[in-house]
């Protein structure tokens, strides 16, 4: 009998036990919803209770380039609408007054995220009242303290105008009345600064080749000539490349004054002749670069023939021979060789025995190219005969005999 009343005892303490749990569990979850019942409720009545700066709350708004901004009319007197008031006055003409509220708001805001705008719109205002040069002082400052602002690309292609108007003729106010001063070493340095400043970009480019037309304008031939070679260098892939490699060519060319003065243009204008012939060949044969080299390579050898017979002048036969001996040896069909063998037996008869025996084979040269033997004296020029007339032989340089003509055929005999 006590068996039993203990088994039910300790099964009764288990029941208690267990509602215990969940009578306690049940007070703790009431005792927390009442708990946010009133959090909420708080929270409720403080938000409802008006702060100070509840009126000084914008809506912002998603711009087109998604950015939160203000909207313009939210608060007239802040920087922002001062700003697009003075961006408004200038879109309606009014290039004097966007100059002072421009001008007015860089005074009073100096350190605003905004001042790159301001100065923009301050130079916009100069340059709209024709007063371009006092405007390049603020695209310069913009440029130079806000490289990362959005309107630094603006601020240069502005200064690539001006500089462009610069080189193309248009003269600096003087004392701010009428355009009297040369500007052209400020569109020198400002094209020269928008390459620096922004390189491999469609208006370095540009600038690039504005300076190089602008020195080639000019005739300042070995500026031109560096200007387009760097031109080339700098954007192989550019629509202008051709352009640049022809005036390249030509400033090249043009530089070369003569057989007296230095040649090295002459050298260079026939890498690039043979280096466009490999690379365009249309263009090369339509500028006509083979007549071009042609051209070079008389040039170049008239320059070692002056460069002999201002030896010979000098009395010294073995400098000039040295020459002479280049010029056979490395422009053998030009017209200077011809011209250097037929004084060739005067200049050999100065020569020490010594130097005589290791110069080339002058007879044989003077045979072989002129028909003349050694002790015939070469004809005047009265005495030359006229050139035979008729369409010329191919592969014919100066010096070289054409191939002889097909014989022609036999006419028939009629019947």
């Amino acid at each position: 009998m006590r068996a039993q009343e203990r088994e039910r005892f300790s099964l009764d303490c288990t029941v208690v036990r267990s509602f215990r749990a969940k009578r306690t569990l049940a007070v703790i979850i009431s005792s927390l919803q009442r708990q946010a019942v009133s959090i909420c409720v708080v929270l409720c009545l403080w938000s409802c209770i008006p702060t100070p700066c509840a009126h000084a709350q914008v809506d912002f708004k998603l711009s087109s380039d998604d950015r939160w901004v203000a909207p313009e009319d939210a608060d007239p007197n802040s920087p922002g609408s001062q700003l697009h008031q003075a961006q408004m006055a200038l879109v309606r003409g009014d290039a004097a007054r966007a100059y002072n509220l421009a001008a007015g708001w860089l005074d009073r805001h100096p350190a605003n995220p905004l001042r790159a705008h301001a100065l923009l719109l301050k130079a916009d205002a100069m340059l709209a009242q024709g007063d371009e040069y006092k405007a390049l002082y603020d695209y310069e400052e913009l440029i130079r303290n806000y490289p990362g602002s959005d309107v630094f690309v603006t601020a240069l292609q502005r200064e690539f105008q001006i500089a462009k108007a610069y080189a193309n003729g248009l003269r600096r106010k003087f004392f701010n009345t009428f355009r009297w001063l040369n500007a052209d070493e400020e569109a020198q340095e400002i094209l020269i600064r928008v390459q620096e400043r922004l390189p491999g970009s469609q208006l370095a480019e540009q600038a690039g080749m504005e300076l190089a037309d602008f020195y080639f304008r000019k005739r300042d031939l070995q500026l031109a000539s560096d200007a387009y070679d760097l031109f080339v260098q700098n954007y192989p892939r550019s629509k202008q490349v051709e352009k640049a490699r022809l005036r390249l060519i030509y400033t090249l060319l043009a530089a070369y004054k003569g057989p007296l003065y230095d040649a090295r243009g002459l050298f260079e204008a026939s890498a690039r002749l043979k280096e466009l012939q490999a690379l365009d060949p249309v263009t090369a044969q339509r500028v006509g670069a083979d007549a071009l080299i042609v051209r070079i390579y008389e040039s170049e050898a008239s320059k070692l023939l002056s460069e002999a017979a201002w030896y010979d002048r000098q009395d010294d036969p073995i400098s000039a021979e040295l020459y002479i001996r280049r010029l056979v040896e490395k422009y053998p069909k030009s017209i200077a060789a011809l011209l250097a063998l037929r004084e060739i037996p005067q200049l050999y008869a100065k020569l020490p025995p010594l130097v005589a025996k290791s110069t080339p084979d002058y007879q044989t040269l003077r045979k072989e190219m002129l028909g003349l033997d050694w002790d015939q004296a070469a004809p005047r020029a009265d005495e030359l005969k006229p050139a035979p007339t008729g369409a010329p032989q191919e592969n014919s340089m100066p010096g070289e005999t054409p191939p002889p003509a097909a014989p022609a055929p036999p006419i028939p005999s009629s019947p």
